[in-house]
């Protein structure tokens, strides 16, 4: 009976891997699995056909297939109906990406019926923004709510860790050691002094106070966040935006938003709307860090107390020389300056390493941060403390 059952356990493992071959290859008699599908699986396979079955004779890869999406938004919007019904979320938003890169559909995403048709992530509001100026006004509105759609669920997800973070940031920042008697901190007080607890008083001796100054609760901290929009930054576009908001609604933080590509766009004034903020963007263009990094020197007022978070991939466009010195000059009057090679869940960019190499000779280091390890790169530049540089598995950096 146990050889019985595992035969048969062998021979369903057996047609499984089959299976998962025969949708891999594509079914052609050369595929050498001899498997059929059934309909389920069979229209799986008209899905990934639809997308990745057209090949090059040319490059010696042997067939070409007929099917495809064609041109026309119907067997498009069915595709996507057929997608979303036989893959997860997370593989239909790559087959999109994929569908948009192989196949050209840009154009037909300027079509409502199509946008109501997406699943929409970071990398479809990219697109969409960088199709923003080619957009009819009769797609627009579908846009900016398929492009509210993912900034809302994105500030669900890190609005309420990253103002935790920050505000114990800020708090301990503020902290004071000599406090009046009723801006004393006592249970940090406390904590701190329990060595010195006297068992026979059943006392603690507080040799050293702690609590917070009166302007504690007046503006800490400015932030400013220069974002570099070339189209190759899409996705760090949309996820700085979204920070700039959370930044700005917090009282002890005051919050500069600028994209730059060859012209410098201050948006802080639309900080309250991140939708508003990324229809505000144009991505694509040249890079001219310089430029920006010069806007962002003369809107500093007090040097000790800002953090400047540059992200982009350091294509420099502009003046190298006056980059680095903007760079040098912003770090000896006390400014906290960061570099974040891109902003996104993708990991490590291409960038320009010499550039980077340079900027972490004058102690500000450049490397790639995910979204979930911003409001600890924040906080540590708040705090003035070492940042948490990611490990190359995570990203590259480039360390001072």
């Amino acid at each position: 009976m146990e050889v019985e059952q595992k035969d048969g356990t062998d021979a369903r493992a057996r047609d499984e891997r089959l299976r998962r071959w025969r949708l891999v290859l594509g079914g052609d008699t050369a595929d050498g699995t001899g498997c059929a599908l059934g309909a389920q699986d069979a229209a799986m396979d008209g899905a990934l056909t639809a997308l990745y079955g057209r090949e090059d004779k040319k490059e010696g890869r042997g067939r070409e297939r007929s099917a495809g999406l064609g041109a026309s938004a119907p067997s498009v919007a069915r595709w996507l109906g057929d997608i979303r019904t036989y893959f997860p979320s997370s593989v239909v938003q790559v087959m999109q990406r994929d569908a948009i890169d192989r196949l050209g559909l840009s154009a037909l995403l300027l079509e409502p019926e199509m946008l109501e048709a997406v699943d929409a992530d970071v990398h479809l509001v990219g697109t969409l923004l960088s199709l923003n100026k080619a957009m009819p006004e009769t797609t627009k509105e579908t846009a900016r709510a398929v492009v509210r759609k993912v900034v809302e669920d994105l500030e669900k997800r890190l609005a309420t860790r990253t103002r935790a973070t920050l505000t114990g940031a800020l708090d301990r920042s503020a902290r004071i050691s000599r406090p009046r008697h009723h801006d004393i901190d006592w249970n940090r007080t406390i904590a701190a002094n329990l060595k010195n607890y006297l068992p026979e008083y059943r006392t603690v001796v507080p040799e050293r106070l702690i609590g917070y100054g009166r302007a504690s609760q007046s503006v800490k901290k400015e932030v400013i966040l220069c974002i570099d929009q070339s189209g190759s930054m899409a996705a760090s576009v949309v996820y700085a935006s979204v920070f700039g908001a959370v930044l700005a609604s917090m009282r002890s933080i005051t919050t500069r938003l600028v994209v730059f590509d060859t012209a410098v766009v201050d948006l802080t004034d639309q900080l309250d709307d991140p939708v508003d903020v990324l229809f505000g963007t144009q991505l694509g263009g040249g890079t001219d860090i310089n430029r920006a990094l010069a806007y962002c020197q003369s809107q500093i007022s007090r040097p000790a107390e800002t953090v400047v978070v540059l992200i982009s991939d350091l294509y420099e466009g502009g003046i190298r020389n006056d980059m680095l010195k903007r760079v040098a000059a912003m770090k000896a009057s006390g400014v906290q300056f960061v570099t974040l090679l891109a902003l996104s869940d993708e990991g490590a960019p291409a960038y320009d390493r010499e550039h980077a190499a340079a900027l972490a000779g004058l102690g500000a280091p450049a490397f790639a941060c995910t979204p979930d390890l911003f409001p600890d790169v924040m906080a540590a530049a708040i705090e003035k403390r070492p940042l948490p540089i990611p490990d190359s598995g995570n990203a590259t950096a480039a360390r001072p």
